[in-house]
């Protein structure tokens, strides 16, 4: 299954930039909800394990969605307790040994097999997939504090399709119903292909980059901060609340609020 590669060459990605700049700086605060890069690869290994457990132990899978879910002080609460004190170089490690474990399971899998989640069942290719997703929006925070240009690859074709099968789950988890059918997509892939989506139309149409169409689907950037363009009421309605991964609805990042931070060097 590609996807299972694609997280875990997602994932090492992450690691070489954390590697690069040191991991004594996993305590400084990112602008995602000022969570530490800490709490950035402690929700991503929590969450892998979670994955992982759904080929291997689905008994302890529902037991921990269950405790999560009633967990009173929060998703991010119950991570810190179930982790405890992992940080700093021992979590990187074992955040990245799990990646490798993570990948090889789904690599071997059926990709059509159905697992249990927290809500409605999903395939494994769609399980794998939503964790390449959140390894690439979450790392996003990373580089952008560590003042890095990701360089990205079509591998982010993964994540453009997710957000286009999420169009209807936007409005679902808003309690509203779509304004109408899809805009048609018009993308530029990072190796220049273009990438096409929908049905064609002049009238509700998004053309740009995919980076750009992946940062606002995975909420790490406002619209209005990205090269997209948009053509439409429903095409400027959706990426006014686009929003790819599940959970109750989120709010994407106010304008300006999410960016690369570039330090100028003291002479």
């Amino acid at each position: 299954m590609r996807q299972a590669e694609d997280f875990r060459t997602e994932s090492k990605a992450l690691l070489a930039l954390l590697e690069a700049n040191g991991v004594n700086r996993l305590r400084e605060k990112t602008q995602f909800k000022s969570w530490t890069i800490n709490a950035v690869i402690q929700h991503l290994y929590f969450w892998n394990q979670m994955a992982g457990l759904q080929l291997t132990d689905e008994d302890e899978l529902s037991k921990r969605l269950s405790e999560v879910m009633s967990f009173k002080e929060g998703m991010r609460a119950y991570e810190r307790k179930h982790l405890g004190d992992l940080s700093g170089a021992e979590l990187v490690q074992i955040w990245d040994e799990d990646v490798d474990r993570t990948a090889d399971l789904f690599a071997a899998a059926n990709p059509k097999d159905r697992l249990k989640w927290a809500g409605p069942e999903m395939s494994a290719r769609s399980s794998i997939t939503a964790r390449l997703m959140e390894t690439w929006a979450h790392g996003q925070a990373v580089y952008d504090h560590f003042g890095v240009e990701r360089d990205n690859t079509d591998r982010i074709e993964n994540i453009v399709i997710l957000g286009v099968n999420t169009f209807g789950w936007t409005y679902k988890a808003r309690n509203e119903t779509p304004p109408g059918p899809m805009p048609y997509l018009e993308l530029i892939s990072p190796s220049g292909e273009v990438w096409l989506f929908g049905e064609r139309s002049h009238n509700e149409r998004i053309t740009g980059s995919a980076e750009a169409f992946c940062q606002v689907v995975t909420q790490t950037r406002n619209i209005s901060d990205t090269d997209l363009k948009l053509e439409g009421p429903i095409a400027k309605d959706w990426m006014s609340k686009a929003q790819c991964f599940a959970g109750p609805p989120e709010q994407p990042p106010e304008p300006g609020a999410r960016y690369r931070i570039i330090t100028t060097p003291v002479p």
